[in-house]
């Protein structure tokens, strides 16, 4: 995967972090993820289609999660609540959002959000993509991000 497509997701990340919610992130070294386990119980997902394909993940422990979000919304809730899903839902929403729009260029569309939390997850990445992990680390905990992405010419040429 070219970097051009990981660096804007990494500049989003800290963005959105750092203006929402004034949470410093570190970003570690990226690396390519070879199983579909989920990396953590939390994982908000969006999907991407046109010019470019695949799915982004925002993955993090139930504990981080929770303190993230109430930074986020002000407000506390349960992981079994639907808000603190809706708010998940909506990081990885305003995180992908950010990114896309680095790609200007792309006629890129993101989904709406799906949100599934529990231990040993599995989340499957389309035949072919590889998914790069890019490891963060905030004072509210670890969080990591899975880019799962390519061109969509690359897709079409394969089939």
């Amino acid at each position: 995967m070219d970097a051009n497509m990981i660096t804007p997701f990494v500049n989003s990340i800290q963005n959105v972090f750092s203006t929402m919610f004034q949470l410093p992130v570190e970003i570690g070294d990226p690396r390519i993820k070879s199983d579909r386990k989920a990396t953590h119980d939390v994982s908000g997902i969006i999907g991407v289609s046109g010019e470019m394909v695949g799915t982004i993940v925002l993955s993090m422990p139930s504990a981080a999660a929770q303190s993230i979000v109430t930074l986020f919304t002000g407000t506390e809730f349960a992981v079994e609540s639907d808000d603190f899903a809706d708010a998940v839902g909506e990081l990885v929403n305003m995180i992908s959002g950010n990114a896309k729009a680095e790609f200007q260029r792309k006629g890129v569309s993101i989904t709406c959000p799906s949100v599934v939390i529990g231990e040993n997850h599995t989340i499957a990445v389309q035949s072919g993509t590889p998914c790069v992990l890019i490891p963060c680390t905030t004072d509210c905990g670890e969080v990591v991000l899975e880019v799962a992405i390519r061109e969509a010419e690359v897709e079409a040429a394969a089939a």
